[in-house]
């Protein structure tokens, strides 16, 4: 290389400085991401949106979520039966039924 920089080019160094610009540039687009989402969380609490952050919304209803449960626990029905039944999945039951233990 000749020029006016010629004196400052060593391939190692170029090399380095890509690999240190290269790692950075993936951890700036992952805050500026962060931020925009913190920042859209802020203005869906502000107008009051309840629904859209909660996550997921429950497949039953709390009186459905009841029977499912207290089948479970009189162990007369068979768990694929009371899935089955409710249109739910074997995890979501047992997630109800440990949710209703906690409370108990």
């Amino acid at each position: 290389m000749s020029g006016p920089f010629a004196s400052f080019w060593r391939p190692n160094l170029s090399r380095w400085n890509f690999k240190v610009l290269g790692s950075e540039y993936p951890e700036f687009e992952r805050q500026l991401i962060q931020e925009r989402t913190q920042a859209g969380v802020r203005v869906a609490r502000a107008r009051g949106c309840r629904g859209c952050l909660g996550g997921r919304p429950k497949v039953l209803q709390e009186e459905k979520r009841q029977l499912a449960v207290e089948l479970y626990q009189e162990k007369k029905v068979a768990v694929k039966h009371i899935c089955e039944l409710m249109g739910i999945s074997k995890p979501t039951l047992y997630a109800y039924v440990r949710q209703a233990q906690s409370f108990s």
